[in-house]
């Protein structure tokens, strides 16, 4: 067993299909074949089962598997500390919830920047599965997790069985928000049958681990609405709201400065009793650098009181 090995199992368990795998791996389909072969007689467990519908993984296979993309992800880590430390790139990656009070802290993060050194920074702003899947499967180092508290048993297993750890940023309950030429916006407080006559933007991808995609939706939705635009990105649902007065959202607490920006304002619904928690996931054992500190400062500078 070696290295390489390690990875072509990785990938063959992504991509569930020895073809796709050698494709992505830029190898011939036998070779893979005979790699993964020597590997699972070498350990003496078969790690695949080729069926009529594919390649599905055993639970032996799921448990090496585990250890394979830790081992690789403590490789990549070490390679990219010394790398880094050498060339003095600055590094930085993380999937994060559509939030503006995280969108401003990276902002202002970014400022704080060497300008004198290369840098790399990834943001991706996405759904619960792909923050975890990111770290997991494409090597972003930090996530933040959003869900509601009543969901949090499930995510929790969900992070203990993907060796991942967490810390709490925030605990707090969704805010309206909508254009300040609304109708909405002339009243401090919201009752929910008051958004009866206006359409609801939602974000269109909902996950909680172990429950179909419907229930996590209808989670999310406020019952009291029939009128729907669903958007995938931050960019598009901000238009929206400050371009039709006849919109509104559910959001977390958006900072003075963006409401500005777009001409939104921001009213309290005591009928809403949903709470959410934000959490900062990565892998167990890694450790934070010094630009992960300093974007959590960030965070936590530009997090609602």
């Amino acid at each position: 067993m070696n290295i390489l090995h390690l990875k072509y199992a990785v990938e063959v368990e992504k991509t569930r299909s020895i073809n796709r795998a050698a494709e992505n791996l830029f190898m011939a389909q036998p070779n893979l074949s005979r790699a993964i072969r020597e590997l699972e007689e070498s350990l003496g467990i078969t790690i695949f089962r080729r069926t009529s519908k594919g390649i599905t993984v055993t639970p032996q296979g799921e448990e090496f598997l585990q250890y394979a993309k830790k081992i690789l992800a403590q490789i990549d880590e070490v390679e990219a500390l010394y790398q880094n430390a050498r060339t003095g790139k600055q590094s930085f990656s993380i999937s994060v919830p559509r939030a503006s009070y995280i969108s401003s802290a990276f902002t202002e993060f970014s400022k704080k920047l060497d300008l004198t050194k290369p840098a790399e920074l990834i943001y991706k702003e996405t759904n619960s599965l792909r923050v975890i899947n990111n770290i997991l499967q494409a090597d972003y180092k930090l996530g933040i997790l959003r869900y509601q508290k009543p969901f949090e048993q499930h995510f929790k297993t969900e992070l203990y069985e993907k060796g991942l750890a967490s810390e709490l940023i925030m605990e707090f309950s969704y805010v309206l928000v909508m254009s300040e030429k609304s109708p909405l916006a002339e009243k401090e407080t919201i009752e929910l049958p008051d958004l009866a006559d206006y359409v609801e933007i939602a974000h269109a991808d909902p996950f909680v681990p172990s429950l179909p995609q419907l229930d996590a939706k209808k989670a999310e939705l406020s019952e009291f609405v029939d009128k729907r635009i669903f958007v995938f990105e931050r960019g598009s649902q901000m238009e929206l709201l400050s371009g039709n007065p006849n919109t509104f959202m559910w959001v977390s607490p958006i900072p003075a400065p963006s409401l500005e920006r777009f001409g939104l304002v921001q009213r309290q619904c005591p009928a809403n009793q949903k709470v959410y928690r934000d959490m900062l996931i990565y892998r167990k054992g890694y450790r934070l650098t010094d630009l992960d500190r300093l974007f959590m400062e960030e965070v936590n500078r530009f997090k609602p009181i």
